[in-house]
């Protein structure tokens, strides 16, 4: 397969992408979460280049791309509206299949909800969608400790800590629940590759210091604030989603409890919903066949 290293603009923010596949009439959008870059998407673009052209972008603060410094970008609004201006730009005015995975689904949720007529399909994989995240955020304990992690990610010290005994915290805590077998010695050189990058790790912990709503910790306390709010105070924000929607979900997940995806036909008219039970947040590079072999099946079902 080849891959072409492009460059757009867009409010003159510098993104890098790879795109593969130009030929094809047909584009997929791959958004990349944290702590990853364009490179978690290989299998994926490897696999629907053959049929698609492919484009995966350094999402902001990530990799190749700028590193605004400014925390009100990476406020979710403010993302959303950017990157519908980066698939207007790279779409050649076409309807667009958007594939994303953990802060990449973060910011696909809304933007579909948002700006429908970019897109014919969106596709999930472990993000949980807003409101019932937030909704378990609220009412559920294990999902309070399940993002504990948060926490350490937004304290004064987290790039430090990040970077400290050669990226230990981002193997040992973050990166903890993948299969073994498959955070090979090649991966892990590549992970550090993309965080040895100036300003990389500062920029990936950008989107978790401006994120919408935090419980508070049952073991810390954090003197910058961050987005720490009572549960009494948070709301559940209505994102409606008219687009054909494939979740796909490991449910050996470390960030989110199993019933994220649980009432989420409440918010999406067309859902289909495919747990992996061994699987866990990183499904993509666990069980990477199969997740291209539903992607194909999803995209070319008759409508």
């Amino acid at each position: 397969m080849s891959l072409n290293h492009q460059h757009v603009s867009i409010d003159d923010v510098d993104i890098h992408f790879v795109e593969g596949g130009e030929h094809h009439e047909k584009t997929m959008v791959f958004l990349h979460g944290f702590p990853e870059s364009w490179h978690t998407w290989q299998a994926q673009l490897i696999h629907f280049s053959k049929s698609y052209r492919v484009i995966a972008p350094d999402l902001p603060g990530y990799n190749q791309s700028d590193k605004p410094s400014n925390i009100n970008f990476y406020q979710v609004p403010n993302l959303i509206s950017f990157f519908s201006k980066f698939i207007n730009a790279i779409s050649h005015h076409r309807e667009v299949i958007l594939v994303a995975h953990d802060w990449g689904g973060a910011i696909a949720w809304p933007l579909v909800a948002f700006y429908p007529q970019l897109f014919s399909h969106l596709i999930i994989l472990n993000a949980a969608h807003p409101s019932t995240f937030t909704r378990e955020m609220i009412n559920n304990p294990k999902q309070q400790l399940k993002s504990e992690y948060i926490h350490d990610l937004i304290a004064k010290n987290a790039v430090e800590k990040l970077k400290e005994n050669n990226y230990q915290y981002l193997f040992n805590k973050i990166l903890s629940s993948m299969n073994s077998s498959v955070l090979s010695d090649e991966l892990k050189q590549q992970y550090k590759q993309v965080w040895q990058r100036e300003g990389a790790i500062n920029g990936m912990l950008q989107y978790y210091r401006a994120m919408p709503q935090l419980a508070p910790s049952s073991q810390k306390r954090v003197a910058n604030g961050g987005p720490v709010i009572s549960t009494h105070d948070m709301s559940i924000p209505t994102i409606n989603i008219n687009r054909p929607t494939l979740v796909l979900w490991g449910k050996q997940d470390q960030a989110f409890v199993p019933e994220c995806i649980e009432g989420l036909d409440d918010y999406i008219q067309d859902l289909t919903v495919v747990p992996f039970e061994h699987a866990s947040h990183w499904l993509h590079h666990e069980e990477s066949e199969q997740i291209n072999q539903h992607i194909d099946s999803f995209i070319t079902r008759a409508p």
